[in-house]
């Protein structure tokens, strides 16, 4: 697919990622389905699980494999959710610039840095977040020792001592407006980063490298950056509340338990969101990123000197070159 690349509106952005999206489907869908496949089928064997501790009365057990399977799904989000959103933005980096790219190409070129996206990664999530973490932490334990069988909301307590009840008050008052404001801290410091992603992927940058190349090049332009964010945010709600919403109720009004079949079709349904939404993200910012270069750099005119060979190509176009000449994972899929 051949591009104009020049400076983009924001609308533009939008209609060019819903293009790509579309033309390009099966391929963007296709990446990210490896990480939600993995998803499902822990998610199906923690179900499993679960189940067979009920049926034997292992009320410890349950609960242990319960917080078991929520680290460790945690971490598959983390590691294989993260190499799919590289794979999906160097795919597009590739579309976006007219050249071919397939599944296995895309994998094989993020996969040897696998160690750098997951840095680059920890480094952004904890700068902006962990401020949010904390404070939650913090709450999380005044509750806790509220609610200790001593506490002020323990069952068969005494009245409540009105200082407590104050303090408890008071400390409730105080992480609603902390937490806004490391909300809106987190937001601010996340759209500084949002171009870390495709600039490491694109640019063959080390974490530290790629993060100051984001602030540089989203500078001035973190609104619309923000709102492109926006929009796929409210999409992705939008497909996990058509999807997910009738469990939610049903789970609500059952008290948390609902029958193991619906459990399993929730999972399936999630895996399809979960394939259908994360390419959307990394579209919309790989393509916000190659519009920064464009308006601040002018790639697009060294883009079209590396065209006609006026130019040396950048190192990732050579890894390009090499996957591609890689025996391909998904030959025959029809977008080698």
């Amino acid at each position: 697919m051949e591009t104009t690349l020049r400076p983009l509106t924001l609308g533009e952005i939008l209609d060019r990622t819903a293009e790509l999206y579309r033309s390009n489907f099966l391929l963007l869908a296709g990446i990210s389905s490896i990480y939600a496949g993995i998803l499902l089928v822990l998610s199906l064997v923690q179900i499993g699980a679960q189940q067979g501790a009920r049926a034997l009365h292992m009320d410890t057990g349950l609960i242990v494999v319960s917080v078991i399977g929520l680290v460790v799904l945690g971490l598959v989000v983390f590691v294989a959710g993260g190499l799919a959103i590289a794979a999906n933005t160097r795919a597009v980096g590739w579309l976006h610039l007219g050249e071919s790219a397939s599944i296995g190409a895309a994998y094989r070129a993020i996969l040897p840095r696998t160690g750098r996206y997951l840095w680059l990664m920890t480094i952004t999530y904890f700068r902006a977040w962990f401020p949010c973490v904390v404070i939650y932490a913090a709450y999380t334990a005044l509750l806790l020792a509220y609610i200790h069988p001593k506490g002020l909301f323990a069952p068969h307590a005494p009245p409540p001592n009105p200082k407590m009840l104050i303090i408890f008050l008071a400390s409730t008052a105080a992480f609603l407006f902390l937490l806004l404001g490391f909300l809106v801290y987190g937001i601010l410091m996340s759209l500084r980063y949002a171009l870390a992603i495709p600039a490491c992927t694109v640019e063959n940058l080390k974490a530290r490298q790629a993060i100051r190349r984001s602030i540089q090049l989203s500078k001035g332009s973190r609104g619309r950056i923000f709102m492109l964010g926006l929009l796929a945010l409210i999409i992705q709600l939008g497909l996990y509340g058509l999807t997910q919403g009738f469990f939610i109720m049903v789970g609500i009004k059952n008290k948390g338990v609902i029958p193991v079949w619906m459990s399993v079709l929730q999972q399936f349904l999630a895996f399809l969101t979960n394939t259908f939404v994360q390419p959307i993200y990394a579209t919309g910012f790989t393509l916000f990123y190659f519009d920064q270069r464009v308006r601040k750099e002018g790639y697009d005119i060294e883009h079209m000197m590396q065209s006609v060979g006026m130019t040396q190509p950048p190192p990732m176009i050579e890894a390009h070159a090499a996957a591609e000449a890689a025996p391909s994972l998904d030959r025959g899929s029809g977008h080698e």
